[in-house]
């Protein structure tokens, strides 16, 4: 046998100490869906412990609730509810993994055994020592019916994965095919287990296969047997080298190995297909549950003491991955199975009360035999003559009716399909930007955006919709509203809302309703049935309302309903979102890679136009998904995925998805619940003790978070200026798009010129501080790079008086000589453009300001009567000659920072205030206002008479950010 060593730590006080008469105590282990956390409990301790599997050493989460001893734990499939069942007779839920206390929801006369949530998180079942299943509705708290047969504790529950059974066992080694749509029991196997007697630590338990093709039960040879899924007969055993009774078994995340633990304190690993064991572990005490990680490869044990540990690499790695292939089927989600007419019927439910009477009737409906594969059988042959003797005793059988779907699955490759489907089914689902998921008897949001929120509330059986505007000044209240649809999504612009639900009733219809705010004509409101065809995602736009469907058909209508496009998109819709005439859809462009990584598509369509401009591949961070999409206030495309890295589209490079935030650089103990962006933040509300979204009440606050670039650790520091400089570079792209736009359309450019010049000076300041930085970390190859990105004539000077006063000579004289360059190239540049003029006196050497691409250019004067002549858009911008004045300003206060005094203390002070990156703006401050064209140099007297006698319009240079004068 393999020796391994897994180190179990203590997470509830011994059960010896607490019985106080040395018997053991079941404990229980869950793991959350993505692995994040576990979850442990003793029924000798009643608090609930959650801990971070990452940080075993850090102290878990306590939740102190219960009266007595915790006898069982459920996670809900989404992992956001937690139930836990009591030795106090009650059963509570919790949020997850917040652990906020939510509700008492059942209470029952005897201890609680076992809880178990079916696949869509609606419906709990609970059981005990009281003999009788409660399926609770997890909506509401109401309980849909009592299940009565069982005649001792019942300790194992387990709904099947497609939603029409649920299977239970008790103490004495019953077990029950329960029908959830009628409640009727179809298969009663008696005997099929060990008894346990009256010892509460040892437990009978089953288990689903992840196909929900197969139940595993503990047989009573010390192995765990199969069963068929729908006739309830033996398939095969798995046999090995349990000395003792299996106590606990758990199937692997994708059905092809099992865990089950003995009285004999093994656990073994089994590979299912081959029927054999592959590996084992010897414990100190009796392991009484086991939790296979959803992610990884590793198991989490506990024994009846109440220590729990992590046992890494339990299947070989030469072996398949437990978690690689897992099957995932279709179902009704958020489906009850129960119709009206099924709970009145007294044969097939009661209360607890009346537990002692046989619910069970003495007819039958027509039997079912299940298509059986010849291979199933021929196992069996294998098995020796003893195996006789275990088979189950003659089974009292109610089966339903065969169902199609499954003699298809028995059809064909069906390894091959399986692949298929579950490649298919770990795809996104669909889901409305700004929507938070149902909660029982708890207002949730429908939508909440940048303009305000919708929320509904179920009350007897409608719902209650009210429509709130962030800025009640600009909106009026809107009077609230009863739905009697359950719409399930809605969006909402300035015009009006949309709603939609999910496909119900006998025709199974799908409706889409409109309700504008105001309008001249009555009845303005309108809807739409859709017939076999779900609404998935809507969205609102200028004069458009669109209905993404489960058919990938986009339907876009007009205001007043009329129904103007009909069109196919390419895959299954994941979200979508309006903004004016663009509405952009995200849908899947593939299935899934292997390593789960979601293939997302978004496309752009202008609805005014009746064209697509964009269309392109959605990127996302590994093993994420997409939160939030939409756009910002300036019509960016933006995203959020489930890692908290937010992106927006920039026409840079082509077009490019930049990262803007990432929820990894900020508070790790909060999560950020994307609301909108605008061009310099982000906001969201901050969700604390790790809840995924927010509750309507209290009313969430909106929280601005700076943008900031994933930017790697800098050597000198100075991340922050660094994705300053790069935010800077990215607004003035984007106002250059604009400004191009604008003019391409004949409109006025002005008020976009001032906005860049301010971006512009923000942005020399920004580089001045990096040239700083640079310098005392003695990195002047790269305050070179810098000073050629400077903008403005008089930050080149700033500049070299920077460096000068910090010391380093040759980097000033080598910023000089670029000064020179580029004055150089671009005063050829110029009198190329500009037409020759016989008095023009242009000194290449004289106090010239100087710039280059992407400098700023300033309106070029001369002196005496020659007129300022329009030049051609130029390649680079260009260089002018300063004015005396100018001139002779810049030399006194080049001379004033040139000047130090013998005093060293004096020194000292001067050097320091230079470096210290928020003055050295101040180096650059030459001119105390700013003349009205933002690019024009003070003129002398003589300059301003020789400048009014005749002047026109030079056109625009080149550069975008750069503002023409004009006088």
């Amino acid at each position: 046998m393999k020796v391994r060593s897994v180190k179990l730590r203590e997470a509830h006080k011994a059960a010896a100490a607490a019985s106080g008469d040395g018997r053991p105590s079941f404990s229980s282990v869950v793991w959350d869906q993505l692995a994040h956390h576990i979850v442990t409990a003793s029924a000798s301790d009643p608090i609930i412990s959650i801990h971070d599997p990452l940080l075993p050493s850090a102290p878990p989460k306590l939740l102190h609730h219960h009266l007595d001893g915790v006898t069982a734990l459920a996670l809900s499939p989404n992992s956001t509810c937690l139930a836990s069942g009591s030795v106090d007779h009650s059963v509570k839920l919790y949020k997850f993994p917040g652990g906020e206390f939510e509700t008492n929801i059942t209470r029952f006369t005897l201890p609680i055994r076992v809880l178990a949530f079916n696949k869509s998180g609606t419906m709990l079942a609970a059981a005990g020592d009281d003999e009788g299943i409660k399926l609770i509705n997890t909506v509401d708290g109401s309980i849909a019916r009592v299940l009565k047969g069982h005649k001792g504790p019942i300790t194992g529950l387990g709904f099947d994965p497609n939603g029409e059974y649920l299977a239970s066992i008790d103490s004495t080694g019953t077990l029950i095919y329960w029908e959830l749509t009628s409640g009727s029991t179809l298969h009663t196997l008696k005997g099929v287990a060990p008894d346990l007697g009256l010892d509460p630590s040892v437990m009978n338990v089953l288990s689903w296969s992840p196909d929900g093709e197969t139940l595993a039960v503990p047989g009573l040879r010390n192995d765990v047997v199969m069963y068929d899924r729908d006739t309830a007969e033996k398939l095969f055993s798995l046999r090995g080298d349990h000395t003792q009774p299996i106590c606990f078994l758990s199937w692997s995340p994708n059905g092809k190995y099992m865990a089950t633990a003995g009285l004999d304190k093994q656990v073994l690993i089994w590979d299912v297909d081959k029927k054999q064991d592959i590996d084992r572990q010897q414990f100190d005490e009796r392991i009484c549950c086991l939790a296979w990680k959803p992610v990884g490869n590793a198991l989490a044990v506990i024994d009846v003491t109440g220590k729990y540990g992590i046992w890494d690499s339990v299947v070989p790695s030469s072996m398949k991955s437990p978690t690689e292939d897992i099957p995932n089927l279709n179902s009704k989600n958020g489906l009850l199975f129960f119709e009206e007419e099924d709970l009145q019927e007294p044969s097939f439910f009661g209360s607890l009360s009346d537990l002692g009477e046989d619910s069970l009737g003495e007819s039958e409906p027509p039997c079912r035999k299940r298509l059986r594969k010849q291979s199933a059988f021929e196992n069996d042959l294998d098995e020796d003559v003893g195996d006789e003797l275990s088979l189950p005793p003659k089974v009292e059988s109610r089966k339903k009716p065969y169902h199609t779907h499954r003699a298809s699955k028995e059809d064909g490759n069906e390894g091959q399909r399986g692949r298929v489907t579950s490649m298919r089914l770990k795809m996104q689902e669909a889901f409305q930007p700004g929507a938070t998921p149902m909660q029982p008897g708890k207002r949730r949001f429908l939508c909440y955006n940048m303009l305000g929120s919708i929320t509904t509330m179920e009350h007897d059986g409608y719902s209650h919709i009210e429509i709130d505007f962030h800025d009640t000044s600009r909106h009026p209240r809107f009077p609230s509203m009863n739905d009697h649809f359950g719409f399930t999504m809605a969006s909402l612009n300035e015009k009006g809302s949309v709603f939609a639900n999910s496909c119900k009733g006998e025709k199974n219809m799908s409706t889409l309703m409109y309700r504008p705010f105001s309008s001249w004509a009555n009845n303005s409101e309108w809807s739409m049935r859709f017939e076999g065809e779900e609404v998935k995602v809507v969205a609102l736009g200028t004069s458009w309302v669109a209905a993404i469907t489960s058919l990938n058909f986009l339907r876009i209508f007009s205001e007043g309903g009329l129904q103007k496009h009909v069109l196919s998109l390419d895959g299954p819709v994941v979200t979508a979102s309006g903004f004016k005439d663009e509405l952009v859809v995200v849908t899947h462009a593939t299935d899934c890679l292997p390593s789960n990584d979601q293939m997302l598509e978004f496309r752009v369509f202008n609805i005014s136009n009746r064209t697509q401009p964009l269309r392109g591949r959605l990127p996302l961070t590994p093993s994420s998904h997409l939160t939030w999409f939409g756009f910002s206030e300036e019509g960016q495309l933006s995203s959020y995925d489930s890692k908290g890295v937010l992106r927006v589209f920039m026409s840079q490079f082509g077009g490019i998805w930049l990262p803007l935030f990432s929820a990894s650089k900020e508070n790790k103990s909060e999560n950020y619940w994307v609301v909108g962006l605008n061009a310099s933040k982000l906001l969201c509300v901050l969700c604390k003790n790790s809840d995924l979204f927010p509750q309507v009440m209290p009313k969430p606050v909106l929280t601005l978070l700076n943008l900031s670039f994933p930017l790697a650790s800098s050597d000198l520091g100075a991340e922050a200026l660094e994705n300053e400089f790069m935010l800077n570079s990215m607004h003035l792209s984007q106002i250059q798009k604009q400004i191009d736009d604008f003019s391409g359309a004949g409109l006025n450019t002005a008020s976009l010129d001032d906005e860049a010049f301010n971006v512009e000076a923000a942005q020399d300041k920004c580089i001045l501080r990096l040239i700083a930085s640079c310098c005392n970390g003695d990195k002047l190859e790269r305050a070179t790079e810098l000073v050629k990105l400077l903008s403005l004539e008089k930050s080149v000077r700033g500049a070299i008086k920077l460096v000068t006063v910090l010391k380093h000579p040759n980097l000033a004289e080598r910023f000089s000589s670029i000064l020179e360059e580029r004055l150089l190239a671009e005063s050829k540049e110029t009198s190329r453009t500009l037409l020759p003029s016989s008095n023009r006196n242009v000194s290449v050497k004289d106090d010239i300001a100087v710039t280059r691409t992407p400098f700023s250019t300033e309106k070029s004067s001369t002196l005496g009567t020659d007129n300022v002549l329009s030049s051609s858009r130029l390649s680079a911008p260009l260089f002018t000659k300063k004015a005396k004045s100018q001139g002779a300003k810049v030399e006194m206060e080049k001379n004033k920072l040139s000047q130090t005094t013998t005093d060293d203390t004096g020194k000292a002070k001067k050097v320091e205030q230079v470096t210290n990156p928020a003055k050295v703006a101040e180096l650059h401050q030459e001119q105390p206002s700013r003349p009205l064209n933002l690019f024009a140099k003070s003129l002398t007297n003589q300059e301003k008479k020789a400048g009014d006698a005749d002047q026109v319009q030079s056109s625009r240079p080149s550069n975008p950010f750069l503002k023409s004068s004009v006088k």
